[in-house]
């Protein structure tokens, strides 16, 4: 598609292997300065009229054909590989292949709540738009910003089952917590309805987990939404018996990243 420029933001004293995406890729250095002034800086560069957003360790696949004159923001799904195949990382899998159904749920059915920066697309200007309303001074999070932003502005949000960009998974409880509570700590930012709606359903399903209706009501929902994710190719071996380790240990890891986020918060 010639109406489309793929931007690969990444950090100062690292460089992306430029082999692993397409020819009509720009690479931009954050300069030390965070993801979103790069963003900025790299969608300022171009001219096409729409931006592919992706990050420099995803393994990219071939460009889907896409309807992108119907969208303003189009959610793509983000798939995590296996790592090392331990079951620490097979837990995450098993959290991401959630997490990215109800993504793309959600937006299919008019009422987005996530999208991820390592996969949209996005038209050029609404990005520009949108700018002063992605809080520069906070370390994260162009894509839930951005989604917020453009859906107050009732701009046209959608999703694609697209082939999905894969990610790599932490490789340590340090690196997990750390990356999650950075996540949590933009919670306090939100002010979208669906999103806080979805935030508040999740915890308090996570706080009453002990409670067998609700702990099976989880464990069903749950299992419902990693079984949809092989919409996007993600197929998860033992879906069940990962989905319920899952439900048994993300009350208390949902609620560490979530107070660790909270009383964490970072700023530029």
């Amino acid at each position: 598609m010639s109406d489309i420029t793929v931007i690969v933001p990444y950090r100062q004293g690292s460089k992306p292997d430029e082999s692993k995406f397409p020819a009509h890729t720009i690479f931009v250095n954050d300069e030390g300065k965070g993801k979103k002034y790069a963003l900025r800086k790299g969608i300022a560069a171009v001219d096409t009229e729409y931006v592919w957003l992706t990050d420099d360790d995803v393994t990219f696949v071939s460009q889907p054909n896409l309807k992108l004159k119907d969208y303003d923001l189009l959610i793509l799904p983000l798939k995590m590989n296996e790592g090392n195949g331990s079951l620490f990382c097979r837990l995450q899998q098993t959290e991401y292949a959630a997490l990215q159904s109800l993504t793309l749920w959600a937006a299919e059915h008019g009422h987005a709540v996530m999208c991820s920066g390592a996969n949209l697309i996005v038209r050029r200007q609404c990005w520009l738009d949108s700018y002063s309303d992605l809080h520069t001074n906070l370390p994260s999070g162009d894509d839930m910003f951005l989604l917020e932003s453009m859906k107050l502005r009732r701009c046209r949000i959608g999703s694609a089952y697209e082939p999905a960009l894969t990610i790599c998974p932490c490789l340590s409880l340090k690196q997990l917590f750390r990356q999650r509570m950075r996540w949590a700590g933009k919670a306090p930012h939100y002010t979208d309805r669906d999103i806080l709606l979805c935030g508040i359903i999740v915890i308090l399903a996570n706080l009453l987990a002990w409670l067998p209706p609700v702990f099976l009501a989880k464990y069903a929902i749950d299992l419902w939404l990693i079984c949809r994710a092989e919409r996007f190719g993600f197929h998860l071996p033992h879906k069940a018996g990962y989905a319920f380790l899952l439900s048994l240990v993300y009350p208390p890891y949902m609620l560490i990243c979530l107070l660790g986020g909270l009383l964490r918060q970072h700023r530029w």
